[in-house]
């Protein structure tokens, strides 16, 4: 099995050899995603046909908004986690449980500050303040979380099939695949 990623100076790689190298792992990252999306739309349209409905009054009168889509999303960060860690990116381990937990709370808040910053800038800032336009607007958050969440969980969080199959083929790649 050739590596995922071949050696400095060796044959270039192409965006395509990285797609193909860490095709199966981006199949279940996007299956992940589309269940966390409904976790999350519908934890959202819960929250903002109920508890923060426009006639509420928990949570002020301008915030409800903002305020279900970062509980929504608080939801389906936690929902992700478990996915993410036993079955998206499973294999070894770079950090134990709570590190770990640390690091994906960190991009997630990151993921969670650009979601819920289109929902308030396009609710607030645009005026758009329909039901449909709020959820357009998450939607649209929802997919820039995404890309930050899949750069981040696989730069700094997760071990991969890819980075698996990097060391089991040269174990200098990772020294401490050897302590695991």
């Amino acid at each position: 099995m050739a590596a995922p990623y071949p050696a400095v100076g060796s044959t270039p790689v192409t965006i395509l050899d990285r797609v193909r190298a860490r095709g199966a792992e981006m199949l279940r990252f996007g299956a992940v995603g589309i269940a966390g999306i409904v976790v999350n739309l519908g934890v959202f349209n819960l929250l903002r046909l109920g508890p923060l409905a426009p006639d509420s009054e928990v949570a002020g009168s301008d915030d409800r908004v903002v305020t279900a889509k970062i509980i929504a999303t608080l939801v389906s960060i936690g929902f992700a986690w478990v996915a993410h860690r036993g079955w998206t990116f499973r294999g070894p381990s770079r950090h134990r449980p709570l590190p770990e937990l640390a690091l994906f709370a960190t991009i997630n808040a990151v993921a969670l500050a650009l979601e819920a910053g289109v929902v308030a800038l396009s609710h607030h800032g645009l005026g758009f303040e329909s039901a449909l336009a709020d959820n357009i607007a998450s939607v649209l958050g929802i997919g820039l979380g995404t890309v930050a969440r899949y750069l981040g969980f696989s730069l700094f969080v997760f071990s991969s099939d890819a980075d698996a199959a990097r060391v089991a083929v040269d174990p200098a790649v990772d020294p401490e695949a050897n302590e695991r």
